[in-house]
């Protein structure tokens, strides 16, 4: 089962076609990341996480693979990518790989093959005829699509598709499907690759026959298709005939996780994955996603972090990814950005388990307005904008796109006030931010008091404090509107993060066991470190520490 080092590290995630143009043609790729590990080494990253470096058709932006064992030629080839490896490993830095199986691309050579009802490729992804001329074979939703079935002229038949029609779900029912997942994950461990994000992992087993859904409101068909009746045998498959042979570890990737299904996945003395990635405390503002939008509600995020704090032994911790829109522009404020900013950090790297920061995250970019959905190239967000001009004035729907959008994580990374961003020489693929004159890594490099630095300073606390690492997790004052207040103890030691989510003052008294507290971390100057009532100021944070015993 490994050494479990991924508990003692912070990871970084890059996406890669954003992250850093080295080569200067408008696309950022591994010739920027290998110039920008003493970067992250400097902001004390133990790990890389990357998404999806493989050759793509980019539908959806290399969620649909066509090649699982090659670089895309915007980003390198495996000559670069070894080359990042070897120096990020000297680093002391992990890498862990994107594992999308869930779906190939349709430019996928077994899919074209499968195209063929001869082919013995036909059985690797679900071929089915309609219920009668023209209707799919069941009623199942897509996430990007209007239904999850495509009719394929050629083959006449339909393919099943969960996402966009050109991500086509393969069938893992099929051996020499896991088989080839098996060589995959042998293929980039053996390259020196330390791990895999596994994409909706959770989907991989699809229910016998396929039956129609009757029941689901939202999206049909999940209920079915979610944690199949396979997705146990398979995961340790893996896992025993491959994973287990090398110092690893895997997280996955599941939404609408909950914390009792979670226990199947991570918990006992052989489980199926490391972590769990779920999206329970991406929905304080919205309803299942962000395209249903709702009012910030503070309580719903507290309870969202605590149900797992207190459930699991170890989470997979993150506030952005390339899914989401940007944090600061949702549960932060624009208007005090360098104040929510490091309050949304303290937020969630001081809790139980392994941090994942994301691209950015650390200067605090925030949500782009682009004027025209022709500007979006997220495909999720077009699906919205199409059905909801139905019924909607394309004005509303497009400021609904604005602010739900994954392109909103996707602008390019902010390194400097030079042109583009110095992101690249060329102009870039996608629309750089126009606040990054003010927001940038360049400009917060040398200042103390900057987000990054603030970021630095949080990071390298946490990697050496076995109270963040071995502690207990306990949430104070649960009910209120605007306070997220929790504590991590150990042998002894008490951490207390408190973090205010609102501009209005809110007062707040310290425990009694407090006393003498010392003052680790703030975002505010602090005359008066250890008053036992102290009023927060917009979007506070704080974090104290005391002992209460002798170890």
């Amino acid at each position: 089962m490994g050494t479990q080092w991924y508990k003692d590290r912070v990871f970084y995630q890059i996406w890669p076609r954003s992250f850093c143009d080295g080569n200067g043609d408008g696309i950022g790729d591994l010739y920027g990341v290998y110039d920008k590990l003493d970067y992250l080494k400097s902001l004390g990253i133990g790990g890389i996480w990357f998404s999806p470096l493989y050759p793509s058709p980019n539908a959806d932006y290399g969620y649909d693979i066509s090649d699982y064992c090659a670089i895309h030629p915007d980003y390198g080839d495996l000559e670069i990518f070894k080359k990042v490896v070897d120096r990020a490993h000297a680093l002391d830095i992990r890498i862990i790989m994107d594992l999308v199986v869930n779906h190939t691309s349709d430019e996928h050579e077994w899919f074209r093959k499968s195209r063929d009802k001869s082919s013995p490729y036909r059985d690797w992804y679900f071929w089915k005829k309609g219920k009668r001329p023209g209707k799919p074979p069941n009623n199942w939703d897509s996430f990007f699509e209007n239904g999850a079935w495509s009719f394929d002229e050629r083959s006449g038949e339909w393919y099943l598709h969960l996402f966009h029609r050109k991500q086509v779900d393969l069938n893992m029912d099929n051996a020499a499907v896991r088989a080839e997942v098996k060589r995959i994950l042998r293929f980039w461990l053996d390259l020196g690759v330390d791990g895999f994000r596994e994409d909706v992992i959770t989907f991989i087993s699809k229910p016998e026959g396929l039956p129609d859904d009757r029941l689901s409101i939202a999206v049909k068909g999940m209920r079915l298709f979610e944690s199949g009746p396979h997705i146990h045998e398979y995961l340790q498959e893996f896992r025993t005939e491959v994973l287990d042979h090398y110092d690893c570890f895997v997280v996955g990737e599941a939404p609408m996780m909950t914390v009792k299904k979670a226990r199947t996945y991570v918990a006992g003395a052989h489980p199926d994955l490391d972590m769990m990635f779920h999206f329970e405390h991406m929905a304080a503002d919205c309803f299942f996603t962000e395209y249903m939008p709702l009012p910030f509600d503070l309580r719903k995020l507290k309870r969202a972090f605590s149900r797992w704090q207190y459930a699991l032994d170890w989470n997979a911790l993150y506030l952005e990814n390339h899914d989401h829109p940007r944090v600061i522009s949702r549960y932060g404020s624009e208007r005090y950005h360098d104040e929510s900013g490091k309050m949304l950090a303290v937020s969630y790297l001081l809790q139980k388990g392994t941090p994942f920061v994301y691209q950015g995250q650390e200067i605090g970019m925030t949500n782009i307005t682009l004027p025209r959905i022709e500007d979006y190239r997220d495909c999720q967000a077009l699906k919205h904008y199409y059905n909801g001009v139905k019924r909607r004035s394309a004005d509303k729907v497009l400021s609904l796109i604005q602010k739900a959008t994954r392109d909103n994580a996707r602008t390019p990374v902010q390194w400097s006030a030079a042109a583009h961003a110095g992101f690249s020489t060329a102009e870039p693929w996608f629309p750089v931010n126009p606040n990054y004159p003010a927001i940038n890594a360049q400009a917060q490099e040398d200042d103390p008091d900057s987000l990054l630095n603030f970021y630095r300073a949080l990071i390298a606390f946490r990697s050496g404090s076995r109270t963040v690492r071995f502690g207990d997790y306990r949430e104070l004052c649960p009910a209120h509107p605007h306070l997220y207040v929790y504590t991590r103890t150990y042998e002894g030691e008490t951490l207390l993060a408190l973090c205010s989510f609102t501009d209005k003052p809110c007062r707040f008294r310290l425990p009694d066991a407090a006393g003498a507290a010392e003052l680790l971390f703030s975002n505010y100057p602090v005359g008066t470190p250890n008053a036992a009532v102290l009023t927060t100021r917009p979007y506070e944070t704080r974090v104290y520490r005391w002992r209460t015993e002798n170890p």
